[in-house]
């Protein structure tokens, strides 16, 4: 579980500019130890919202502060399950993170009311008791694929996310098939840099094209904003 709030930048590039970046930064950072003999590793969230989509709503509007919840796994396994809270405070954001059990995981996906114990953590009680009050629910499936590199002092994250898609397949969040749709244009990825109180001025100047911006992009927004199934704007 982290309390630390952290900086968070995010950079759209053509396929051919991460390339070019991904190559000068794994000249100097060390992959994250996740990702294995694969190099990179399939993130996949399934994410909560109440009957008034004031999650997505909140984004829309840049409501300050702003949190939600969401259910992580990776490579589409069942062994490393979380249950996530994202918060963002004057431009910075927080994850608090437990692990959630694939039994509760899957009631959740089968619309089963869920059961709270007295040993269960502070974070999923507090979902629990939202599940309840504003009958939180899944409403989106988002998937890409991450290439993360690390620098240890200033806790720095640089990620390479390809491939983002979406789904509304929530009971298939576990399957390999499920249907999912890109988001973003063909070639189109992003890049995340993240740091607690500074980032070191030679990994500032390693990520220098002089074509990147700055954006507030949120793969949560996009992947709401258009059901799969045709671009259908969330209402």
């Amino acid at each position: 579980m982290s309390a630390t709030y952290r900086h968070e930048y995010k950079y759209l590039a053509p396929e051919t500019t991460l390339v070019a970046l991904e190559e000068r930064v794994q000249s100097v950072l060390a992959r994250d130890a996740h990702v294995g003999e694969r190099g990179n590793y399939t993130i996949r969230s399934l994410y909560f919202d109440d009957l008034y989509n004031t999650c997505y709503r909140e984004n829309v509007n840049g409501t300050d502060p702003r949190e939600k919840f969401r259910i992580r796994i990776y490579n589409g396994g069942t062994d490393r399950i979380t249950l996530e809270l994202k918060q963002k405070v004057k431009g910075m954001t927080r994850k608090i993170a437990v692990p959630l059990s694939y039994e509760r995981c899957r009631a959740l996906l089968d619309g089963d009311l869920l059961t709270v114990r007295d040993d269960d953590s502070f974070l999923y009680k507090k979902f629990y008791a939202q599940v309840l009050a504003r009958n939180l629910h899944p409403v989106t499936i988002v998937s890409y694929e991450r290439v993360p590199f690390i620098w240890r002092e200033g806790n720095v994250r640089v990620t390479f996310d390809r491939n983002i898609t979406s789904s509304e397949d929530f009971s298939r969040f576990f399957d390999d098939d499920i249907v999912q749709r890109p988001v973003l244009p063909q070639y189109q990825n992003l890049l995340e840099v993240k740091f607690d109180e500074f980032l070191p001025d030679f990994i500032y100047e390693l990520l220098q094209t002089g074509s990147l911006a700055q954006t507030t992009f949120s793969k949560y927004y996009v992947c709401r904003t258009y059901a799969v199934s045709g671009m259908v704007p969330v209402v």
